[in-house]
């Protein structure tokens, strides 16, 4: 389990600087995306039989990198509505 966290915060960081601009997002908001990813490449990657949920592969990696950016380009966007609202 410690080390699907950390994975998840390492997926959650390269998610991070492969999002161009800055992102106002905490540690915890990283590694929360992060583990979403995680788990999101682990069922794809058992999906199309691979592996399994929780092991580490290249595929799953790859789509739980591609699933934390999303995360994060989506968590951007609406963190910037909320701002702009909140005015």
């Amino acid at each position: 389990m410690i080390g699907f966290i950390v994975f998840g915060l390492v997926v959650g960081a390269v998610a991070r600087l492969l999002v161009p601009g800055r992102q106002d997002l905490s540690i915890a908001m990283t590694l929360l995306l992060g583990v979403v990813g995680s788990v999101i490449g682990g069922v794809v990657a058992n999906a199309i039989g691979t592996g399994d949920i929780f092991e580490l592969n290249f595929i799953g990696a790859v789509v739980a990198i591609g699933a934390s950016v999303v995360l994060i380009v989506g968590g951007v966007r609406v963190g910037a509505i909320r701002r702009r609202f909140s005015r």
